[in-house]
């Protein structure tokens, strides 16, 4: 049983992408699940502990496993939040489970048998990103190699497919069509208006500005049932993907639309 899944609301999947420091994870933290619970939505901290596909070797990555592992095993007792964290490495699987709450397989590892096999044996809840190179019916595939595996607590999360060199475009009839495979369904907000390769030194960009517009138009759809946002206090100054991040002081009025546009869509009252 999914424990994030409200019939009532969608969930939120939020935080910044990289894992900075402590003070950035605590602050981010708790103001976003002052917002969430405000709202009444079920939140789950999210921040990658390693960056590990960088476009360039010099760019920042993290601040190494164990230590990255203590800082959100303290934020989860001392605020209250799950956790929501990446693995690139089958070995990574089962020290990342001792904190995180939703195990989540980046887009580009999606296919990897190892990977996925060595989450799913960790029984948490699993956020898989669809690849930018896979139609929504090819997640079928991916769907049932978590099945083989003994695990059926996944999600299935979209973040744009490939576009020409450097673009990403939403399907948006993409997330009704992985949501006949019968698993929750979450958009992603934030990397779906990443430019690849696109910015300066052939490096990521973003354009942060049609955030909102893309959250808006999946959450029309009806058919997501969860919310993945990366934000930040001060993306201009992030050292990861600032581009492409929702600044903290827009969060709550756009998550405030969203829950308008669901009552709509969904017939809550």
């Amino acid at each position: 049983m999914n424990p994030f899944i409200d019939k009532n609301n969608f969930f939120l999947i939020a935080g910044p992408c990289a894992l900075e420091s402590e003070e950035n994870v605590m602050y981010l933290a708790e103001n976003i699940r002052k917002i969430a619970d405000k709202l009444g939505i079920t939140y789950c901290f999210k921040v990658s502990w390693d960056k590990a596909n960088r476009t360039t070797a010099e760019k920042y990555r993290g601040l190494g496993l164990e230590e990255s592992m203590r800082i959100l095993g303290k934020a989860k007792k001392e605020i209250g939040v799950s956790i929501a964290t990446d693995i690139h490495e089958a070995w990574q699987a089962e020290r990342v489970a001792e904190v995180a709450d939703i195990i989540q397989i980046p887009a580009f590892l999606c296919r990897q048998t190892d990977l996925i096999k060595a989450a799913a044996e960790t029984g948490r809840v699993i956020n898989v990103k669809k690849a930018q190179f896979l139609s929504p019916e090819e997640m079928g595939n991916v769907v049932s190699k978590f099945e083989y595996y003994g695990n059926r607590n996944i999600m299935l999360c979209e973040r744009g497919s490939a576009f020409g060199y450097h673009d990403l475009i939403v399907d948006m009839t993409g997330l009704v069509r992985m949501k006949r495979f019968g698993y929750p369904i979450v958009f992603d907000a934030t990397h779906s208006v990443q430019i690849s390769g696109g910015g300066e030194n052939h490096g990521n960009s973003g354009r942060r500005e049609f955030v909102s517009c893309l959250a808006r138009a999946a959450m029309a759809t009806g058919a997501v049932d969860g919310m993945f946002m990366e934000v930040h206090n001060d993306p201009d100054h992030a050292k990861c993907d600032g581009s492409c991040m929702l600044r903290l002081d827009m969060l709550e009025d756009l998550l405030k639309e969203l829950i308008e546009i669901r009552k709509i869509c969904y017939g809550v009252a």
